[in-house]
């Protein structure tokens, strides 16, 4: 019978061998080993865990290892590592059980001959783990490669590296946003907390909330009827930035899995078109899936490629949206894989970036608005594609964004948002308006 540890061990394998996201492989293996909630909260703990500090732990296990890490066979490695993170950085599981598993672990999946290794490895760490010396330089406590944290330096306001870090490895906070189409705030909030869900109100942002104890969100009434759904504070507020209102006609270029176009959609109260697009035609389904759970019902979801000119939109747009594929660095603390990826590709997005915005901008109306939106903290991707754009079209301008209360950015024309200083996702906005 599979465990959270066995579970977290084959989705940390898988993502090695198959170059694959965390976040899909947990789902599959957690659904393949049949976990009750708890355990399957536990695996992606431990499965995240590892990737968020793998090189703090490489770090305090090369203390105590008589070789070099990288000389490990790589399974051994990996068992070692999930058992190094239970055994310095999870209190609530003990050494023995956390030193115990490892060996067995490695009896099944690894060398069998390995598993004195493990276990003196592990008990020696678990011994010693109150005299381990601790890594001066950020790259080894945060455990990020240090080519990205020079980039991150390179971009990131001065004095908030450190912060940004630190945030990429803490637990992201739940944030629910009411649906105004079935409901009020008083009454999910009355409804939630009943359910035992510990509620609070977002620090900056009107009707949403801070959830924790939600456990398995698919098993609450409030989520499965559509009266909440779950926004980061990041995207919720690029939504409400654009400005939608009954009878507009909004387009989402770049919409799944759909959030910002249901938020619009929700604004406009059902009155008016949403159109809802992606390149991948599978994501459509969860587009009209969600968007039907919700009781919107002005959204259409079509395939349709973002650098492809589609001539029925032809400035047809109150508002288009678009939210470009980036390099995802505002979100690495929902994607721990992420700060592992290979940097070099990421150099060729903001040319990409560019034939969307320059496509889709053509979509807006006289006197409608352009939505620029990325999850990422890169100028090269943010301003530079942005001032680019409004350069060489100059019947568009900026517009300073009406921030909410308690939200506080340096620039309210080309909007930053960092993990470590507004506790939401890593995000940039930009609005702009062509001109009547």
């Amino acid at each position: 019978m599979a465990t959270a540890r066995t579970t977290a061990l084959s989705a940390l394998i898988a993502t090695r061998r198959q170059g694959a996201w965390s976040d899909g492989v947990l789902k599959q293996y957690i659904a393949r080993d049949g976990l009750d909630r708890r355990d399957a909260a536990l695996a992606s703990q431990l499965c995240y865990g590892v990737l968020q500090n793998r090189a703090l732990l490489e770090y305090a296990l090369s203390q105590v290892l008589s070789g070099k890490f990288k000389d490990l066979q790589p399974v051994v490695a990996d068992i070692l590592l999930l058992g190094a993170y239970q055994v310095l950085l999870l209190e609530r599981v003990p050494d023995s059980a956390a030193v115990n598993e490892a060996v067995e672990q490695c009896k099944t999946y690894g060398n069998r001959r390995a598993a004195g290794l493990v276990n003196g490895v592990l008990r020696s760490l678990s011994r010693q783990k109150g005299s381990l010396k601790q890594p001066d330089d950020l790259e080894t406590r945060y455990s990020h490669p240090a080519a990205l944290v020079a980039l991150l330096r390179e971009n990131l306001p001065e004095g908030t590296l450190e912060a940004f870090l630190a945030a990429d490895n803490a637990p992201a906070p739940m944030t629910l946003q009411y649906n105004p189409l079935k409901t009020q705030p008083q009454s999910v909030w009355d409804e939630l907390t009943a359910a035992g869900v510990r509620l609070t109100p977002h620090p900056w942002l009107p009707d949403c909330m801070l959830a924790e104890g939600a456990g398995d969100l698919t098993k609450l009434a409030a989520f499965c009827e559509g009266r909440v759904y779950v926004q980061d504070a990041a995207a919720a507020l690029a939504a409400r930035c654009a400005g939608a209102r009954p009878g507009m006609r909004v387009l989402d270029v770049c919409a799944a899995p759909g959030g910002k176009s249901f938020a619009m959609a929700a604004r406009m109260e059902n009155r008016g078109e949403a159109i809802s697009c992606d390149i991948h035609p599978h994501k459509i389904a969860l587009i009209e899936k969600g968007a039907q759970r919700l009781g919107i019902e002005n959204i259409t979801a079509r395939v349709q490629d973002a650098a492809a000119r589609c001539e029925e939109f032809v400035e047809r747009m109150d508002i288009v949206l678009a939210d470009v594929p980036c390099s995802g660095l505002g979100v690495i603390r929902k994607k721990p894989d992420i700060r592992y990826k290979d940097l070099a590709p990421l150099e060729r997005l903001p040319q990409v970036q560019r034939a969307i915005l320059e496509n889709v901008s053509a979509y807006v109306k006289p006197g409608g608005v352009l939505l620029y939106s990325t999850c990422t903290v890169l100028r090269r991707e943010n301003e530079d594609v942005a001032q680019a754009f409004l350069q060489a079209h100059p019947e568009f301008c900026v517009e300073v964004l009406a921030l909410p209360d308690g939200l506080r950015v340096t620039d309210t024309r080309f909007v930053t948002l960092l993990p470590g200083q507004h506790d939401c996702d890593g995000f940039f906005i930009c609005k702009m308006r062509k001109q009547a």
